[in-house]
């Protein structure tokens, strides 16, 4: 988790990331990017430590350095309560 608060606005915002691993398949070209996503980069891992600056968060590296040093978890870890469905 990462937090702090926007200069521009005094917003209190408070990240939480998740990192999945897999196999990567063929570009689909009939698909389109999401909402607010304008473009899809690649890049490397030197790349994006080069670049650590423009990251929106911390995370993105700690995400990227745990796979490598073997950081792995099952995906049963990661669960939604009945709550958020049905609030009591």
């Amino acid at each position: 988790m990462s937090r702090f608060i926007k200069k521009s606005t005094g917003e209190d915002i408070t990240y939480l990331r998740f990192a999945f691993s897999g196999e990567l398949g063929e570009r689909d070209p009939t698909r389109e990017l999401d909402h607010g996503i304008v473009r899809t980069l690649w890049m490397t891992a030197d790349e994006i430590r080069a670049n650590a600056e423009r990251l929106r968060s911390p995370l993105v590296l700690r995400c990227m350095e745990d796979y490598p040093a073997g950081a792995r978890y099952p995906l049963a870890m990661v669960f939604t309560d009945p709550s958020v469905y049905a609030p009591e």
